[in-house]
C-alpha cells in the first residue's frame, strides 16, 4: 500500500505492507524493503542481482554500483536502511537514508530540503503577518497613519458597558482639606465681603458690627415664682384624702 502526497517528490510519500509487519526483524527487513510495490527500491541495484543469483549479502562488498544496507535496527519498531554507491570494497558514497517506523517506510530528508522547508515556512509566516498588519493600517493626509482594528470594535460593542462607580472622598481627605482651608483662612483673612449677590464687594473694615442685645434683667420675685412652679410640676399634684362621715 503506497500513499502518494507529492508524486514527483519521494519525501512526500510513504509505503507500508501490513502482512510483513508481524515478521519484521534484522534478517527480513531488507526483503521487506525490496518488495516490487515499494517506490523507494531501485530494481537495478546490486541487492537485486545477489537475490536473483541466490547469493549472500556478503558478496555486495565485491561489487560496484548501487546497494542497500541495514544501517541501524531497534527491533521491532525502528529500522534504518541506507542507499549508497559502492566504488570499491572499502569506499562507498551515501545517497539516501530510509527509516521504517512500525512497518511504514519514509525517506529521510536531506539537509537542503530541511533548510528550504524551514525558510519557506518562516517567509510564509512573515508575509502573512505583514499582510494582516497592512489590512489594519489607515492613512489620511490631515491625520497621518493610524491602526483600525475591526475585531476590537466588535468586541467592545458586544460587551456590556459597566458603569463606573464614583467613589466619594475618604474621611481623612475631607478632614484634611477642611483643616487646610481653615488654616489658610486664618493666615490670609478675606479683605472684601459681598453681603448680597449682585452688590459690590465691601472692605471688611467698613462693615459695622451690630451690638449684641443685653440680657434682660429678671426680678428676684419672678425667679422664685418660676422655681416654685418647676418644683410643683416635679412633685405632682397632692393626693386627695378620703372624707369620713
Amino acid at each position: 500500500q503506497c500513499r502518494f502526497i507529492f508524486p514527483d517528490n519521494l519525501l512526500g510519500i510513504s509505503w507500508v505492507d501490513s502482512s510483513w509487519i508481524p515478521i519484521l526483524n534484522n534478517g527480513s527487513v531488507l526483503d521487506y524493503f525490496s518488495e516490487r510495490s515499494n517506490p523507494f527500491y531501485d530494481r537495478t541495484c546490486n541487492n537485486e542481482v545477489v537475490k536473483m543469483q541466490r547469493m549472500t549479502l556478503d558478496h555486495l562488498n565485491q561489487m560496484v554500483g548501487v546497494e542497500y544496507i541495514l544501517l541501524h535496527a531497534q527491533e521491532p519498531i525502528l529500522f534504518i536502511i541506507r542507499k549508497q554507491q559502492r566504488q570499491s570494497p572499502t569506499q562507498v558514497m551515501p545517497l539516501a537514508d530510509y527509516y521504517i517506523i512500525a512497518g511504514v517506510i519514509y525517506q529521510a530528508p536531506d539537509l537542503g530540503s530541511v533548510i528550504n522547508s524551514r525558510v519557506l515556512t518562516a517567509v510564509h509566516g512573515i508575509q502573512s503577518a505583514f499582510e494582516e498588519a497592512m489590512s489594519y493600517c489607515r492613512y489620511h493626509p490631515s491625520k497621518g497613519y493610524w491602526w483600525h482594528f475591526k475585531d476590537q470594535e466588535e468586541r467592545e460593542k458586544t460587551k456590556p458597558k459597566a458603569k463606573k462607580k464614583e467613589e466619594p472622598s475618604s474621611i481623612f481627605q475631607r478632614q484634611r482639606v477642611d483643616a487646610l482651608l481653615l488654616d489658610l483662612r486664618q493666615k490670609f483673612p478675606p479683605r472684601f465681603v459681598q453681603q448680597k449677590p449682585g452688590e459690590k464687594p465691601v472692605p471688611v473694615d467698613q462693615i459695622k458690627k451690630e451690638p449684641e442685645p443685653a440680657p434682660e434683667a429678671v426680678k428676684p420675685e419672678e425667679k422664685e415664682a418660676v422655681k416654685n412652679a418647676q418644683s410643683a410640676g416635679a412633685k405632682g399634684p397632692p393626693e386627695k384624702r378620703m372624707r369620713l362621715q
